[in-house]
């Protein structure tokens, strides 16, 4: 049996992976429309919203890692996940997709180990990495992960750049190149890249790495350009509060006062907020590239319907949860159940507005709010 290949996507928080990966899924159907697609999706906190995303977009398989990092503290999931993806979707292609907290040499290294003692049963086909040319200049500036995202990779894609000016793009461009590496790039359209570009590339660099290439890096040796210092707290670059909002089964979000928190999250504090949220089949709801023009949710949903919300730097979507997603929140009488990724000391002051009322509350209803800080 030839081995699964194995592609990693990553990438600094909201740089636009999920968005890559769901416009992938098309392009394999068009040529091969039994193609099996599964991914493994590393979360920062604990709402899988990105999985129930893909689980939405004819997906074949999708596994979660949560509340950690995949290249760290959760690396030891990492071969009981494949195995479970391999033995019940019997994939053609693995994706491992992971937090924007992740080192990929650290997790190129463990898929080689797996493979090896495996007997060959994965190979890893290659690194990609997505960068934001919007909000590069902000996070590069102070994030160690997403230089060391961007310095090793197999091929870098630069996204979100239609949203600026041409002098913007070059001047992320010549900010990679003061990494002192020589990568491949190219431009998505609008978060699409040809699937050939992203499977099937070079990924001699991925491939080569061991655990002694690990242990000489961490000594100082960086003779091939990408070492790094994996003894770097990365995960306290950001902190992540979880939030969940009960009330009663047939209770919905009050969406006006849900927008004052999207509209009003500075880009500088709040980096994601992922949810998922029931809301009357009567609400309105509309995505920041509508300019803000309410528009009513499709008379076939559900009363009520549970909705995907996706907040990236400023601008998010809603997405209508298919059936076939296993999400039971809202039958345990959780109406929201959402995760903010805040910046470094954010966490104690963005508790305090949530908790203080007035942006996650029910319509009509009285709910309980819960925000606990996870990292």
């Amino acid at each position: 049996m030839a081995p699964i290949p194995i592609t990693i996507i990553t990438g600094f928080l909201g740089s636009g992976k999920t968005t890559l990966l769901l416009n992938l899924v098309p392009q394999l159907r068009a040529t091969n429309p039994t193609y099996r697609l599964a991914l493994l999706k590393n979360e920062f906190g604990d709402v899988a919203i990105d999985s129930q995303l893909a689980a939405s977009s004819a997906v074949s398989g999708v596994q979660e890692l949560l509340n950690g990092c995949i290249c760290c503290n959760l690396v030891g999931q990492l071969g009981p996940a494949l195995a479970e993806l391999r033995d019940t979707v019997r994939p053609d292609r693995i994706v491992i997709e992971t937090s924007g907290s992740a080192f990929p040499a650290t997790l190129a290294i463990e898929v080689n180990r797996i493979a090896r003692e495996t007997g060959g049963l994965y190979v890893l086909d290659g690194v990609v990495s997505v960068i934001d040319v919007e909000n590069w200049s902000g996070y590069e500036d102070t994030s160690f992960t997403a230089r060391l995202q961007a310095r090793y990779t197999d091929l870098i894609i630069y996204n979100k750049w239609e949203n600026c000016d041409e002098r913007r793009l070059d001047e992320v461009r010549d900010r990679v190149g003061d990494l002192e590496v020589v990568i491949p790039w190219i431009k998505s359209d609008k978060g699409r890249v040809p699937v050939d570009i992203i499977f099937g590339i070079d990924g001699g660099l991925a491939r080569a790495l061991t655990e002694g290439d690990l242990a000489a890096n961490r000594n100082g040796d960086n003779r091939h350009g990408h070492g790094h210092d994996h003894d770097h707290d990365h995960q306290s670059e950001v902190e992540v509060l979880s939030v969940t909002l009960r009330g009663p089964e047939s209770a919905a979000v009050d969406l006006h006062k849900l927008m004052v928190l999207l509209k009003g999250a500075s880009k500088d504090e709040v980096y994601r907020i992922k949810s998922v949220l029931t809301v009357s089949s009567s609400a309105q709801v509309h995505n920041s590239d509508q300019n803000n023009t309410m528009s009513t949710l499709p008379s076939d949903l559900p009363t009520p319907t549970r909705q995907i919300l996706n907040w990236a730097f400023g601008r998010w979507t809603f997405t209508p949860m298919v059936k076939s997603v296993d999400e039971h929140d809202s039958s345990d009488g959780v109406i929201l159940r959402m995760t903010l990724i805040l910046a470094r000391y954010e966490s104690a002051k963005w508790k305090r507005k949530l908790e203080g009322g007035g942006l996650l509350e029910l319509t009509g209803e009285s709910g309980e709010l819960t925000v606990t800080r996870i990292v």
